[in-house]
C-alpha cells in the first residue's frame, strides 16, 4: 500500500463534522513524481532509510 494510499485511507475514517479542517490537496507534477519515487523504492527495496532525527538528518545533508 502507497503513502498516498494510507493517507486516503486516514481520511476516510475522519468524522463529517472534521473534514473541514483536510484541505483539498491536488499534487503538481513535480509531487507526483517525487511520490511515485518513493512508491518505487519501497517496492524494490532500493534507496536510503534514515532513522534518527530531523535536526540530525539536516545535519547530515548539510554535511554532504
Amino acid at each position: 500500500m502507497s503513502y498516498q494510499e494510507i493517507a486516503k485511507n486516514m481520511i476516510d475514517q475522519l468524522p463529517d463534522d472534521k473534514i473541514i479542517f483536510v484541505p483539498d490537496f491536488k499534487p503538481n507534477a513535480t509531487t507526483i513524481a517525487a511520490m511515485a519515487e518513493t512508491d518505487e523504492m519501497i517496492r524494490t527495496g532500493n534507496g536510503q532509510h534514515f532513522e534518527g532525527t530531523t535536526e540530525e538528518l539536516f545535519s547530515q545533508i548539510l554535511e554532504e
